[in-house]
This record gives C-alpha cells, structure tokens and sequence, in this order.
C-alpha cells in the first residue's frame, strides 16, 4: 500500500461536476493498493497516519499528529501510484490491484481512520475526480506498508 500525504488548509474532489467530498484543515490522501495488500498493511497504514506527527505546535515544530490537531482527511483512491514508468512512454499498471481487490481495502482503509474519530470524506471509487487543495507547507510525504 502506498499512500501520498498531503497537509492541506482545504481541500475538495469533484465528480462530474458535483462536489462529493471536501475538508478544511487536514490531509489528502492519495491511495494505491497493490495486488498484495492485506487488512494488515491496511492498518498500519492507517495508524502511520493518524499518529504522523506533522502539524506545527506553539513553537512551529512538527509535533502533531491529525488526531492532535483536530484535522480531518480527504481520502482518494489513486491507482497511477502503482504505474511503472521505468520502460517506454507508457505506464504499466501492474502493479495496481483490480478494482476487486481495492475496492475493499480502501473502503476499509477509510473506515479504521472513522474509527479512531477522525472525519473522513473520500471521492468516488474508479471514478475521474478532479481533486482541488490548499497545500499546506508545502508538507508532502509518502507513506508504506512495510511489506
């Protein structure tokens, strides 16, 4: 599982020109799954990012986590993460897990982030979304599973 962590001041995805899922203070999260991912590289992703501490406290240094700042997360499914472009001009996919395969976990990456009471809104699974945000920072990380 691969995730690109954006900290964010707003943000909002849009589907055919509906807005369907939008923040204020928070994290995009960009999602990949990998064929190989289980609910354990699920939820471990998950905790990562709830407990990453990279929001400023009094004295400007990273010592927050989202949880701690009260921030919420936009989270958006992002399959292109797993594209290989290391031959020719087109990227190969892989990599990426069938919608089958990620669907679940994603909808269950979202969930374990609800439950430790943070707001999550997402786009819409599969679907073209143009994805709108404030970058905060910038603040940009990538986060894994360990396997």
């Amino acid at each position: 599982m691969r995730v690109v962590l954006q900290r964010s001041k707003q943000a909002s995805v849009t589907v055919a020109g509906k807005v369907v899922g939008s923040i204020e203070s928070g994290l995009v999260l960009l999602v990949g799954i990998t064929h190989t991912d289980t609910k354990d590289d699920v939820e471990y992703v998950a905790d990562k990012i709830a407990k990453l501490r990279i929001f400023e406290d009094e004295d400007g240094k990273m010592n927050h986590s989202v949880e701690e700042s009260g921030g919420a997360i936009l989270s958006v499914s992002q399959f292109t993460l797993y594209g290989d472009t290391r031959k020719g001009r087109r990227p190969g996919f892989s990599e990426a897990a069938r919608p089958e395969h990620a669907q679940p976990l994603y909808d269950f990456f979202n969930e374990k982030l609800r439950e430790r009471g943070l707001r999550v809104e997402t786009g819409v699974f599969g679907a073209m979304m143009d994805v709108a945000l404030v970058n905060d920072g910038p603040v940009t990380f990538i986060v894994e599973s360990k396997s």
